[in-house]
């Protein structure tokens, strides 16, 4: 079973695209001329992954990657030519393919991942979604659970309360890396508090809930820094963002190192019980 986030990153880009105008077809051009040579740059990488995973070794496929890498990082330096946003979705709809290759990631890795949400949050900070992948990518999968939160520190000075709706969940993202990740206690709980000081400008059901459990989470973190109530939290908005198996699996087993159960309805959902309080 895998959880998804509602709404695909390319049904966002043609969403974007839906507004343009025929007055802007010259800028357009300007633009589609961009992303040819971000193309140029990053697809014949990604390409020759996909198709020779099967055939080339674990070191030639290290190498092109670190060559995708390379390129990637050049091309976050192309105009843009005022469409920021749109470059951006680019960036994400090339990581969606990017991520999604099983059979090329277990042999070359995942050396490129940060780089793609350096370039994609670099060009609009507030997209929303990227930051659930950013979360779940960079201290599961790649191992940068410092890169993964410098990133949110820099996204977040671009955001506010309600810009993008809902931004109370980056600061909430943010505290499991600090937490489970960075064993970083002091700025989770901070973190923490922000979320909930966000969470509470909401007057929505979800806004209220948010900022009650993010409050409790860093009134446990002030308490005890190794709160066994907190890792259990933490663990638990991980298996909620999760993004694919692998992802899920190392929730769990997560949560039940805290003392946590979890176990499956027979309509395939989730189940998870809190354990016994610090």
């Amino acid at each position: 079973m895998s959880v998804s986030i509602p709404g695909s990153g390319w049904d966002k880009f043609r969403a974007k695209l839906a507004w343009v105008s025929p007055a802007l077809c010259v800028q357009l051009g300007g633009i589609l001329g961009t992303f040819a040579t971000i193309i140029y740059l990053q697809t014949p990488q990604l390409t020759a992954l996909k198709q020779q995973g099967k055939n080339l070794s674990k070191a030639a496929l290290q190498q092109e990657e670190a060559k995708a890498k390379a390129q990637l990082s050049i091309s976050k330096q192309l105009p843009t030519f005022g469409f920021k946003n749109l470059v951006a979705d680019w960036h994400f709809i090339n990581f969606i393919q990017y991520f999604g290759d099983n059979e090329v990631r277990q042999k070359a890795g995942y050396a490129s991942a940060m780089e793609y949400f350096d370039a994609i949050l670099d060009r609009d900070p507030r997209f929303f979604d990227a930051y659930f992948y950013l979360s779940n990518t960079g201290s599961i999968y790649a191992g940068q659970p410092e890169r993964s939160v410098a990133l949110m520190n820099r996204g977040l000075k671009s955001l506010s309360p309600k810009v993008p709706d809902r931004s109370y969940f980056i600061w909430r993202l943010k505290a499991v890396d600090e937490l489970l990740f960075l064993g970083n206690a002091s700025e989770a709980r901070n973190s923490m508090q922000n979320a909930a000081n966000w969470a509470r400008q909401y007057d929505t059901e979800e806004g209220q809930n948010v900022a009650r459990l993010s409050q409790n989470t860093a009134n446990y973190l002030a308490r005890n820094p190794n709160s066994k109530q907190a890792q259990f939290d933490a663990w638990n908005m991980v298996l909620k963002a999760a993004i694919d198996d692998f992802a899920i699996k190392r929730a769990i087993v997560g949560i039940r190192g805290t003392g946590g159960k979890v176990t499956m309805s027979p309509t395939g959902e989730f189940k998870v019980e809190a354990p016994v309080k610090d």
